[in-house]
């Protein structure tokens, strides 16, 4: 089978309301199913665009903006929701913090389908900045989505640099990784990016990424941006040298075809079968160091 995906460079801009918010969206999503695309990958901490609707005192405080924004979460989701049914295309709509309760927090990327479906993956690992925040918490389940016969896998920003999740997640079946993410600064762009070049390579898949740009001085959640969006296939015979399918710069889409069937047929004559050798690092005289001295 075929999928077109589409992975945003999204513009961060602050809204005057949630119908601003809307028509952006509608009209950015708008974009890449003209362009074919029956999967969009949104960044992460979208939601907290809509913080900006709120005064400055409010936008501008970590713990605050969060406490906004939840009573639109049902908005929110009937925005995407509603998007995803009248495109017929799957939107993973970035990540939205949820309230969980007792002041807690966690980064939650939602999954909505053309049926009507609403599914989630959490993030599972904190970078330094959400732990200095103090009120998110970690997720505690790992899944897997069938896409129109092709299982799919979420791995939020930090998420995709630990290679065991993602590596369940390709041995439950998914062929295609989810990335939402959002990075401000250059180094932290890099590491998500070989995260998923690592990802592709070592498990054989496909994985898009998609990004937040610009600057947003209103907010610290999205204050600046950086990267771009990429979609990665194996670096292999069959595949890019460099396993990039597309890419592209702030304001636009990374979008890329991919080939199933094409994928699990080149594995026949890969130069290097890293998703099949993967279990010769787990060998038991390999658990265990021995250092020598000269």
């Amino acid at each position: 089978m075929r999928l077109t995906v589409a992975a945003a460079s999204w513009p961060v801009e602050r809204p005057g309301s949630f119908d601003d918010l809307a028509r952006s969206a509608r009209r950015r999503i708008g974009e890449a199913v003209s362009a074919g695309a029956r999967v969009v990958v949104l960044p992460e901490y979208l939601s907290m665009v809509l913080s900006g609707i709120a005064p400055d005192d409010v936008a501008g405080d970590v713990v605050a903006a969060l406490e906004w924004v939840q009573p639109r979460r049902g908005d929110w989701i009937d925005l995407f929701s509603g998007i995803s049914r009248e495109t017929g295309t799957w939107v993973l709509a970035g990540t939205f913090v949820v309230a969980t309760g007792g002041g807690r927090y966690r980064n939650r990327a939602d999954l909505f389908t053309p049926t009507g479906d609403h599914l989630w993956q959490d993030k599972l690992q904190l970078t330094g900045w959400e732990k200095t925040a103090g009120v998110i918490d970690p997720g505690d389940e790992l899944k897997v989505f069938d896409l129109d016969g092709a299982r799919v896998g979420v791995s939020v920003c930090y998420d995709v640099e630990f290679p065991l999740p993602v590596r369940s997640q390709c041995e439950a079946g998914a062929r295609l990784i989810l990335v939402p993410s959002a990075t401000d600064t250059p180094a932290g762009a890099g590491r998500v990016q070989v995260g998923c070049m690592a990802r592709a390579l070592e498990n054989r898949c496909f994985v898009a990424r998609s990004v937040t740009a610009g600057t947003a001085p209103w907010t610290p959640w999205l204050d600046v941006s950086t990267g771009v969006p990429a979609i990665h296939s194996p670096m292999d015979t069959g595949w890019p040298a460099d396993g990039l399918l597309d890419t592209s710069g702030d304001g636009g889409w990374a979008i890329a075809t991919l080939d199933f069937e094409a994928l699990e047929a080149s594995r026949a004559g890969a130069q290097v079968t890293l998703d099949r050798d993967w279990p010769g690092q787990l060998r038991p005289e390999l658990a265990t160091v021995r250092v020598e001295t000269a």
